[in-house]
Parts: structure tokens; sequence; C-alpha cells
């Protein structure tokens, strides 16, 4: 586990699994999307997406006490959404919920065991060609009615902000199509049913 005054505390592939099979195995919160989480995730894990999270952080915080006893490790793709919903869900018990370092393609790499359903793209890989596509339109564009080249600035500008703040807001509106969304979006109420279960668990 590495701690950084910067940075949410994080938990390295070796060291969840170790906690797994030792029989503490933490709270797994999946910040992907839907369809992002049924492709494949860690087993046991609850999906709560970004957005859902940050809407009810405080219902959520309730529920996630963050004591030695029960540790909440945080995932996603990479860890950067992950220390998103970190930050997010700071003053969530003593501890603070920590994040999965490298997150779903670190556990895939490391071989661990993984739950896989339908094949979709991940969050980021969409959000590639999106851009790309409209920066290269508006380029293109430009060379009929000039003033559409300010749009491939804008784009440029949206992804240098994104870089410098950790966030995207064209990943934020893909992550709302219905082809992330997955087969049922999980809601706050379902969310904190299976929190309550682990809860209630002995």
């Amino acid at each position: 586990m590495t701690i950084r005054s910067d940075t949410p505390a994080t938990l390295d592939v070796a060291a969840l699994r170790h906690l797994m099979d030792s029989g503490s195995a933490p709270r797994l919160i999946d910040v992907r999307t839907p369809g992002e989480f049924e492709t494949a995730h860690v087993p046991g894990s609850v999906n709560v997406p970004l957005d859902l999270l940050r809407e009810h952080r405080e219902r959520l915080r309730t529920h996630l006490d963050g004591s030695e006893r029960e540790q909440v490790v945080l995932v996603c793709r990479s860890g950067q959404r992950a220390a998103q919903a970190a930050a997010a869900l700071a003053g969530a018990g003593p501890v603070g919920p920590r994040v999965l370092e490298g997150g779903i393609l670190a556990w895939q790499g490391a071989g661990a065991p993984l739950r896989t359903g339908r094949a979709r793209w991940e969050l980021e890989r969409q959000v590639r060609p999106v851009a790309g596509s409209l920066v290269l339109t508006s380029i293109l564009a430009g060379t009929l009615f000039p003033p559409a080249k300010w749009l491939a600035a804008a784009i440029g500008g949206g992804l240098t902000f994104a870089a410098l703040s950790n966030t995207c807001a064209m990943g934020m509106l893909l992550a709302k199509l219905p082809y992330n969304r997955g087969p049922r979006r999980p809601d706050l109420k379902a969310v904190l049913s299976r929190l309550a279960q682990r809860e209630t668990t002995p």
C-alpha cells in the first residue's frame, strides 16, 4: 500500500489478492459504467458508476465506514476514475477508501480472477475515436467553412483541461449512452441494498 499526501491511498493487486485469500476481503466498489462492469469485473465487487457515486456521495458515506475491520477499495479501468471517487468519498470513516493501483488492467495483467460478460470498449478508448473524428471533421469542413476550425480548437482545449483537471466531460457524456449503461443501470436503491447485504452478513 502506498500513501501520499496528494493522492488517495492505493492497494496493489498482490495486496488485494492476499486480503481476499485471507478471508479479510475488503468491500470492492467498481466505479466504471455498467457496460464496462458487465464486460469484466472482480468477483464480489459492487458497481457504483462514478456519476451515481458523486450524486449520492453523502448517502453512500454512511454505508462505507472505512474501518480497519472493513476496508473499502475502489476499482476502475486504470485507477483514474477510482481516484476521483476516492476524493468524492473523502471522510468516509477513519481510514478512507483505497484505490486499486492500475485498476482492472493491472488485475487482468496479473491473471487474477475475473467475472466476464459481453465485451465492450472501455470508456477511455471510446473517447479517442470520438475526439479524433470531431477534430478531423472540423479541419476538413474548415476548408469550405473556415470558422469550423474552432471546433478543433475547442476539442483540443477540452482535452488539455481534462488532463490538467483529471476529469473528462466527453467521457461523462459517453457514459450516459445506452451502450455504456449495460442491461441494467444500478440505481441508488439497488446499490444501498447490495451494501446492506454485506453489512448484515456475519
